[in-house]
């Protein structure tokens, strides 16, 4: 099975995606060392909120920590020569604890989804500022289900059409299930409405066993494994897992395709000082190093603002609602006034 294979299913539905921030140099004050002369980056450093001595970036935990550091160092290394200060990877054990560890301070910038970012820019002052572009220029990306490629489903499962949402709506209570993290836009937001909240179907209580596996490694080697019969995941994470474990990702088996998801945010903390935000733009807005971004299978970033990850806030908003249509818990007075407030949020974003 190939990468070229996962397309062929994919929606031609998209989500409209615009570049929103503009390129701001980076300026630097002389030093006031008379006797040496230091480099350029470091009096860089120096002369910019001399109070944050070092840079912590957060990495939403899409992979296990050992190899996300192999893929990340480089880049970090790269970032730290160009700002003239020491840049540090934070790898938390799942999504919210990069959203919490910038509300408390703990970072200054982070790598986020697009469900992760909008949580974290609604809590814990979050600014998204660039947008990575993949290896191949598109800026976006797809939800995926998965099975083993010897599970029994398969033969009940049009490949083609990758109506595979169908067949496990339909089968729910006989399957086993894993979805990412909570947190996660491919691994949990995007299928939960687009599978289950517009069929008018609650996954909890659903599936013979539902779980929540955490990164999207951990989901394929459970499909790879036999571990759960349908799973969440991405294309991006499948392509790094053919090339970090071929033998596994021979075993996996896309069944249904997402419409297309706006790439991942670069977010830094609203409060940084300007001169310091302006640094992390010119680095990002240029870094074009293919040892530093070639492990990451980006080929750069692009300029973008907050607003550019509206879709994924609507879409969020959208299966909050879709969710509340079908909760016989509520009342219809409760209901109709929950509703009243999404409505309200989903127009502000107009």
């Amino acid at each position: 099975m190939t990468i070229a294979a996962f397309t062929r299913w994919s929606s031609r539905l998209a989500f409209g995606i615009t570049g929103a921030a503009l390129i701001a140099s980076c300026s630097t004050a002389p030093s006031d060392t008379a006797d040496t002369a230091p480099s350029e980056t470091t009096d860089a450093g120096a002369a910019c909120a001399p109070e944050l001595a070092e840079i912590d970036f957060g990495i939403i935990s899409t992979e296990s920590q050992a190899n996300l550091q192999e893929l990340w160092e480089p880049f970090l290394d790269k970032m730290e020569e160009e700002l003239g200060r020491p840049v540090n990877g934070f790898y938390a054990t799942d999504y919210a604890g990069v959203i919490e560890a910038m509300g408390a301070g703990k970072i200054q910038i982070a790598w986020y989804g697009g469900k992760s970012y909008i949580e974290a820019a609604k809590r814990s002052d979050a600014e998204a500022f660039a947008q990575t572009v993949a290896s191949d220029g598109s800026k976006g990306y797809y939800s995926h289900l998965i099975t083993n490629v010897d599970n029994p489903i398969v033969s009940e499962i049009d490949l083609e059409a990758g109506n595979g949402d169908q067949y496990v709506i339909e089968h729910a209570s006989d399957l086993t299930f894993a979805f990412n993290d909570p947190n996660s836009t491919s691994g949990f937001l995007v299928p939960s409405y687009y599978v289950f909240s517009q069929q008018g179907v609650e996954p909890d209580g659903a599936f013979k066993e539902l779980i929540f596996a955490g990164s999207h490694e951990a989901t394929a080697q459970a499909v790879a494994n036999n571990q759960v019969d349908v799973a969440t995941n991405n294309n991006e994470s499948l392509s790094r897992l053919q090339e970090s474990d071929p033998a596994a990702f021979e075993k996996v088996q896309v069944i249904w395709t997402s419409p297309v998801i706006p790439s991942d945010p670069i977010a830094y903390r609203s409060d940084l000082p300007d001169c310091l935000k302006d640094q992390m733009k010119d680095f990002f807005y240029n870094v074009d190093d293919e040892a530093v971004l070639g492990p990451l299978d980006w080929q750069g970033f692009d300029p973008a603002g907050d607003t550019d990850w509206n879709t994924i806030r609507e879409l969020d908003i959208a299966q909050q609602m879709e969710e509340l249509k079908n909760d016989d818990t509520v009342s219809e007075a409760d209901k109709a006034a929950q509703m009243e407030e999404l409505e309200k949020q989903l127009e502000a974003l107009k």
